[in-house]
């Protein structure tokens, strides 16, 4: 492994970006459109290349003890015939949890490509990162002996909307953060009966909460007339598409159990006001009963992160 001198434009790395992505995401947006959402995404993973003004923020901020220089990105060569951009990163902003995280790749990774991609993290050793983390398009039992973190669900809002909706379920605009308690109250309940979920899923805070209700897009959900959770999205670009990213899909828990999972996806997405757009959210890996209402609504598993263990 080398780390090169000369770092590809943003406009490359979008490229190689695109085609790390799930065949049938291409036919979900224009290409030139999809590259440009790409090539201003990588714009910042540039700027953390090359910027030790901003490395020595990080750094500051940071206080994990290396010296600036040790957190900007680097483009390394990891095998002759793949590249990667490598950065540090920490997870919740904690410094005792380092990993290093493969923003990009000059083609499609392999999982023959983890040895020679964990010998590259090195270059990260200062911080002691226990793992790195990969993404592909490759399906989530394909790796099966990695953990997985987050898998990106995803279909078009127009092939979204024509699933059943059962009787009693309706969506209204979420007016303010009054049920924000409420809400937290229904993730404890699902955390208490089981330990794991936690790890895998948060309530919104209400700052973010109160940006999609400003944004029209966040619903309270209805269930038999009485508040049931709260469904919403932001529009900003995911994996190059232009999307609504879920944010919130939440039942309380007296509307758990009744299989409503999935059509509150279909719910959300009739009240979207674009569709064209695409639908697209992060799920984590083992959260098997929200994958599974998520590919009931028609979303479609098109690819996501998985961790691997460095030496």
């Amino acid at each position: 492994m080398t780390t090169t001198d000369t770092l590809p434009g943003a406009a490359e790395l979008a490229a190689f970006t695109l085609a790390a992505q799930h065949p049938a995401t291409h036919d979900w947006l224009d290409r030139a459109a999809r590259l440009g959402h790409l090539t201003d995404e990588h714009e910042f993973d540039l700027q953390l290349a090359t910027d030790l003004d901003l490395a020595a923020r990080r750094a500051e901020f940071l206080n994990a003890g290396p010296a600036a220089p040790a957190y900007l990105n680097r483009w390394v060569t990891v095998s002759a015939d793949l590249h990667a951009m490598l950065s540090i990163r920490f997870e919740g902003l904690d410094v005792t949890k380092p990993f290093v995280d493969i923003s990009v790749t000059s083609r499609p990774v392999t999982r023959a490509d983890l040895p020679a991609l964990a010998d590259a993290a090195r270059v990260y050793a200062a911080f002691h990162p226990p793992r790195l983390r990969v993404w592909s398009a490759a399906p989530l039992n394909d790796w099966a002996d990695l953990d997985p973190d987050r898998r990106v669900l995803a279909a078009p809002v127009a092939d979204l909307r024509g699933h059943p909706v059962p009787d009693g379920l309706t969506l209204t605009p979420t007016p303010d953060t009054s049920r924000h308690a409420d809400a937290q109250a229904a993730y404890d309940a699902v955390d208490a009966a089981h330990p794991h979920h936690p790890h895998e899923a948060r309530l919104l805070s209400a700052e973010d909460l109160q940006e999609c209700i400003d944004a029209g897009t966040m619903f309270d959900v209805h269930w038999r007339g009485e508040w049931a959770g709260y469904a919403g999205t932001l529009a900003h670009p995911q994996l190059g598409l232009d999307a609504q990213v879920v944010q919130e899909l939440l039942l309380a828990p007296h509307a758990r159990g009744h299989g409503l999972g999935a059509a509150l996806s279909t719910l959300l997405v009739r009240h979207l006001p674009d569709p064209a757009q695409v639908l697209s959210g992060t799920i984590h890996g083992r959260n098997r009963g929200a994958l599974t209402a998520a590919a009931r609504a028609g979303r479609r598993d098109v690819g996501g992160w998985w961790w691997a263990p460095l030496p």
